[in-house]
């Protein structure tokens, strides 16, 4: 038991996420030191006189707590809108017919080209500001929308302003090879070349990205070109992310695997070599049930395989302007049950441990163990199920990060 206790939640619930199961300690009591989590257990084996050796203590009034969720798949900083898109897609548009024609993320690159530094921020601080107010502590977001040296730079340094400015940990991904440009339709080996031989050693030598992240379908990049972007960000000592399997079998995300990948994200069309590929290799499935909301999509990701292999499922937001423009985790959760027929503990894992793990945090972030940094939410439920079932949850109660309190209205 530690000496010194900076918070103790008492009267409380907790759904640890520990050891990939929920893990349930009722009336239950958690003390923060610092910024991580110190003491956990059941209140009533808290030590004689231990309350009083706690600078702040919170009745949290039969609430839960669990860890913040985690996004770890997002597109947010962007400008424009494709509104006029959703209303193409009502029509019987598909992805691939907006984007052929000029619209889909090339619309997006335009908007994000022509916009300030300063804008983008704006725009991009309300997003994370609503994500924050969800319950979500951790958070990644690519770059993606610029497609040349300039913008892609941009994006990421404000990703980086975002970090600094909010509470919530970010992680920066460089996804250069998002979309063929405009400029490069009729030499798309030469925009590669462009990625691997500036972008991302100028990304590399300003140390504004974590990882890299690759769009390896028939709308993007092959395989050949994937591998080569693979090889210079491994080089480079990047972590390795992937969308893959969205909208065809492109093999993609047994090339991942190869590279010791993180995540494979997307995952509708992936195959049982594929996934055999994942498992060998650890790397997470990331499941984004927005995208396959909004774009109408049939064709599930493979749940029974995921669990057969013991592939770790993350779940994201994937928040972005034109396949899933979803600012609420609890809606992801629900989205993931009713269309993917995950379980509700199978969901909760997917936003706390499992996202954190398609990140590469898992040893800090994504459960409620001593040790781990103080990352947590108090929710005001009958169990956690509700968070899965009361679709579009409005804002958490209480929110930590690193042991500091942002938000804690309800219990002033």
């Amino acid at each position: 038991m530690p000496d010194k206790i900076d918070t103790l939640f008492i009267n409380c619930h907790l759904a640890t996420m520990a050891d990939t199961a929920l893990s349930v300690i009722k009336k239950g009591a958690l003390a923060v030191t610092g910024k991580t989590i110190s003491w956990m257990g059941k209140e009533k084996d808290l030590p004689k006189n231990f309350k009083g050796r706690c600078q702040k203590i919170i009745d949290c009034k039969n609430g839960w707590i669990l860890p913040g969720f985690v996004d770890c798949h997002t597109h947010l900083v962007w400008a424009g809108s494709r509104s006029n898109e959703f209303k193409m897609r009502l029509e019987g548009a598909t992805y691939e017919e907006i984007s052929k024609k000029g619209g889909g993320i090339f619309s997006t690159v335009k908007a994000t080209r022509n916009a300030s530094t300063e804008h983008l921020f704006v725009l991009a601080a309300k997003r994370v500001n609503a994500l924050f107010k969800q319950g979500i502590t951790t958070l990644e977001i690519k770059s993606g929308y610029g497609l040349n040296l300039e913008t892609e730079l941009k994006i990421l340094k404000v990703i980086q302003r975002l970090d600094d400015h909010f509470p919530l940990h970010i992680d920066a991904t460089f996804l250069g090879a998002h979309a063929l440009p405009q400029e490069f339709v009729n030499n798309p080996d030469g925009y590669v070349d462009l990625v691997t031989q500036t972008m991302l050693p100028k990304v590399k030598s300003q140390a504004i990205a974590t990882a890299v992240d690759v769009f390896c379908e028939r709308i993007a990049f092959s395989l050949d070109q994937t591998k080569k972007v693979f090889e210079t960000a491994g080089n480079l000592g990047f972590n390795i992310k992937l969308h893959a399997e969205q909208l065809s079998d492109s093999n993609g995300a047994a090339l991942a695997a190869q590279f010791n990948a993180l995540s494979c994200d997307h995952l509708e069309y992936l195959s049982l070599s594929g996934a055999q590929k994942m498992a060998r290799h650890n790397v997470t499935a990331v499941l984004l049930p927005g995208a396959f909301y909004f774009l109408k999509q049939t064709q599930k990701p493979p749940v029974d395989v995921f669990r057969d292999l013991k592939i770790p499922i993350a779940l994201a937001t994937d928040l972005n302007p034109g396949s899933s423009p979803v600012h609420s985790m609890t809606l992801i959760l629900n989205m993931a049950c009713m269309l993917f027929d995950l379980t509700c503990e199978e969901a909760l894992l997917g936003a706390t441990i499992n996202g954190a793990k398609a990140l590469g945090l898992d040893c800090s972030k994504g459960s409620l163990e001593t040790g781990k940094d103080a990352d947590l939410v108090v929710w005001d439920i009958d169990t956690p199920a509700d968070l899965c079932y009361l679709a579009g949850l409005s804002p958490s109660n209480i929110v930590m990060i690193k042991g500091r309190i942002h938000h804690d209205e309800p219990y002033n």
